[in-house]
């Protein structure tokens, strides 16, 4: 199949999805994970996959905990404390609090385990998802993902930008290492000599408290984003490939396009893990590829992550590989990458974890730029040039799946 002329609609594209990213933000209630917002978009989106031809659509709905995915923060940052205090009484117990409260962090936030979800208050979470039938035997199928929800704003980044956020968030890490670095040299009898030497290392642990008091208060739990880059753009890479497609009276014998929005994933991938816990099996009968679509903002910065999950999972190299090499073809700006630790998660890593193949596309600065997770992120900040380059790449790779590449 020969998709130049969708290729060519590009800027089109692009048009189409900054007013539908537009129309979401302005007009739906705001999407915070398990949402009423995050429902209403699901729904809206499902009247449209119709609208665009899709056979079959349908909204899922989940369990989650949306508050746990920040929450543990509250317990970690308590250690934190805990553990200074227990350094002058009993330093056995520093270095246990200390232990605890980086376990809940690496479990919670590194991994993305339910470790302390039971805690929170339980909401319904929504995903939508729409697939359009070839005319002929389905032997190859082909997923475009995104996420509907938005972030909810960090207020330390939006006041001090990236740098003071990452100043902050490094001084609460080096804090409490220097917590437990003091309280294992005093427990090894290291200022048995020297007691006030050890009483001041304690007190300079005084200096992190302010730093992890403000942690306390790192979301804003009342003040959800528009999220129009973070992640509507990523949603309607998909949309615009259905919509472009209809038009131009475009139909595959055999390749059947599935666009699935996967809701709550700025609480730990919860949608996009429902959704694979719910239907993964059902899509293994023929090779199926999945392209999960996140933030594409910005053009120099558009990657394909072949290591998801702060660096943890492994994507599908075939899926990476067809899109970099798709973006090779149109001569688009493309580089190989990995989510690095810290850098949180795409929704292809709940995929590729459910063993489909997937890969993760993104189009950001991991020295995150000013609207990321802030109250900056509204349609004036989308990237039309981005959204086009994304959509034409994204045109090339289903051209060349379609013609049998990778499979």
């Amino acid at each position: 199949m020969d998709l130049q002329k969708l290729i060519d609609k590009k800027e089109a594209a692009a048009r189409y999805m900054v007013a539908e990213i537009s129309y979401i933000c302005n007009k739906l209630e705001k999407r915070g994970p398990g949402s009423k917002g995050e429902h209403q978009a699901c729904e809206y989106a499902a009247t449209q996959m119709k609208k665009l031809g899709c056979d079959r659509v349908f909204v899922d709905e989940f369990k989650e905990n949306p508050d746990s995915f920040y929450g543990w923060i509250y317990f970690t940052i308590t250690c934190c404390f805990l553990a200074l205090l227990s350094y002058f009484l009993l330093p056995v117990l520093s270095i246990v609090f200390i232990a605890i409260g980086l376990l809940l962090c690496v479990l919670q936030f590194g991994l993305y385990k339910k470790t302390v979800d039971k805690i929170f208050k339980e909401e319904i979470g929504h995903n939508v998802s729409g697939f359009k039938k070839p005319t002929g035997e389905v032997k190859r199928r082909i997923i475009f993902n995104g996420h509907p929800d938005a972030a909810w704003e960090w207020p330390f980044k939006y006041k001090f930008t990236y740098l003071g956020f990452d100043i902050h968030m490094t001084l609460c890490f080096l804090g409490a290492f220097y917590t437990l670095g003091i309280a294992i040299a005093k427990l090894a009898g290291a200022f048995e000599s020297n007691p006030q030497l050890g009483t001041g290392l304690g007190l300079g642990g005084l200096a992190f408290t302010p730093f992890w008091f403000g942690l306390y208060f790192m979301w804003n739990k009342k003040r959800v984003v528009d999220g129009a880059n973070d992640n509507l753009s990523g949603c309607y890479i998909g949309m615009a490939i259905l919509k472009y497609l209809k038009e131009e009276h475009i139909t595959f014998e055999n390749t059947e396009i599935g666009v699935v929005w996967t809701g709550s994933e700025e609480a730990g991938l919860r949608g996009a893990k429902a959704w694979c816990e719910a239907h993964a099996k059902e899509y293994d009968d023929v090779p199926t590829f999945v392209f999960s679509y996140d933030t594409i903002a910005q053009c120099e910065q558009l990657m394909v992550n072949y290591r998801d999950l702060n660096a943890t999972v492994k994507t599908d190299k075939d899926v990476g590989d067809l899109f970099y090499e798709a973006c090779q073809e149109l001569n688009i700006p493309c580089k190989k990458g990995v989510v690095p630790p810290l850098g949180g998660a795409t929704d292809s890593a709940a995929f590729a974890q459910a063993g489909m193949r997937a890969t993760g596309i993104t189009a950001l600065n991991h020295a995150l730029p000013d609207f990321y997770h802030t109250r900056l992120d509204t349609p004036k900040a989308l990237n039309p040039k981005c959204l086009a380059d994304c959509f034409a790449a994204s045109v090339k790779a289903l051209e060349m799946f379609d013609n049998g590449a990778k499979q």
